[in-house]
């Protein structure tokens, strides 16, 4: 059998069913958000081999669909509570589909407009408001941006201070080019577009607020099409504290090399201190779960750059069971990586950090014990379950 048989089946030998998994934080004590703001030393250590790989913050995460119904706010609630997500940032997906349309998935409605709007912001930051929750922290952010068309961005933060003041503190997920949405009429950023950022990311950076940006790598045909345009927004904002979703992957780009992958993410860590990785949706596991060690390896070398998140599209047509999965898969990879790796990204370390905020990953039971295990066989995620049904 070829290596990365072997791989994969050692991957397959070493997981639960994803269904059983998934949801183990019901069985179990779930930490509260007052547990993270204690010093580690001072909360109970985390026992890799008792308690989940899932992560405790879903720093990418879209509380309402394109258009059409959303899962209501206390059932959401519900679901964090339950798989023991503490931290969540709330994305609004800034392309609204045409109200008209009846439409909650733009791939199922091509020729509809999806267009940048504050409505989905704007519901976010009213159903917050309105439902509080002590052991849920929950980082609200503006995606109205139209980054080809950046005339109105400064205006639209004003309207946001005045109706919201304080409230929004991350900006994203926002799109440079996203291949999938051009028939929806998405207009990719060009290289003035960006340059004619710059009074908005000056004020980014004023406030402290990262940018998570959707910029695709390229596809098959030709897979780094579109890296001039994310190299010019690192070379002209390199004090911008900028999250790369999705490290550059989609539905168009899914058999790239993954060492020259990796490779380009390496150099352009190395080059911008500011720029992370967010290693959500399962389209990055679908294309890379044959390559293990490489992924695992990268992830090891640069815990410190990555946020965890689920990508979940919270559609009223979807539920707990979807969004336990969704989770999970996205979370496979979490359970290979090395103690530091494991609290800097999935006990959310790296979050608080880029944050600031008052809270702290707790210490590992036993630290190294997991390396220990992980030698004995291999650390390629496996694959089972992701479809990618419902995916932005």
């Amino acid at each position: 059998m070829s290596v990365l048989g072997l791989l994969l089946l050692a991957g397959c030998a070493a997981v639960p069913p994803a269904a059983e998994k998934s949801t183990s934080r019901d069985s179990t004590a779930a930490r509260s958000l007052a547990s993270f703001a204690r010093p580690p030393a001072e909360q109970a250590c985390y026992d890799r081999g008792r308690e989940p790989y899932t992560p405790v913050v879903d720093a990418h995460f879209h509380p309402r669909p394109f258009g059409g119904a959303a899962i209501p706010p206390e059932e959401l609630f519900s679901y964090f509570d339950r798989l023991g997500v503490r931290f969540v940032n709330y994305f609004g997906i800034g392309q609204v589909l045409a109200l008209d349309a009846g439409c909650s998935y733009y791939l199922d409605c091509a020729g509809v407009p999806a267009k940048p709007s504050v409505k989905n912001d704007f519901v976010n930051g009213m159903d917050v408001a309105a439902y509080p929750n002590d052991d849920l922290h929950i980082t609200l952010s503006m995606t109205f941006m139209d980054l080809a068309q950046p005339e109105d961005l400064l205006s639209l933060v004003e309207l946001y201070d005045r109706e919201y003041p304080g409230m929004f503190t991350w900006a994203g997920e926002v799109n440079v080019i996203k291949q999938a949405l051009v028939g929806n009429g998405h207009e990719p950023a060009t290289l003035a577009a960006i340059d004619a950022w710059a009074p908005f990311m000056a004020l980014l950076r004023e406030r402290g607020i990262p940018l998570t940006l959707h910029a695709d790598l390229g596809n098959d045909d030709e897979p780094t099409a579109f890296l001039f345009l994310m190299d010019h927004i690192l070379a002209s904002y390199p004090a911008n504290a900028i999250v790369w979703a999705h490290m550059g992957l989609s539905k168009e780009l899914t058999t790239m090399d993954p060492v020259e992958h990796v490779a380009l993410m390496r150099e352009r860590l190395d080059r911008y201190p500011g720029l992370m990785l967010d290693i959500s949706w399962d389209v990055l596991f679908n294309a890379y779960h044959r390559w293990g060690d490489i992924f695992v390896d990268f992830f090891n070398d640069y815990s410190d750059r990555l946020l965890a998140g689920s990508d979940f599209v919270a559609a009223g047509s979807k539920g707990f069971d979807d969004y336990a999965r969704e989770l999970e898969v996205t979370s496979r990879v979490l359970r290979f990586l090395d103690d530091r790796a494991f609290r800097n990204v999935a006990l959310g370390e790296n979050y608080f950090r880029l944050m600031d905020l008052p809270y702290h990953a707790p210490a590992l039971c036993d630290a190294g014990r997991h390396e220990e295990k992980l030698k004995a066989t291999s650390h390629a995620p496996d694959n089972r379950g992701s479809n990618n049904e419902g995916k932005p």
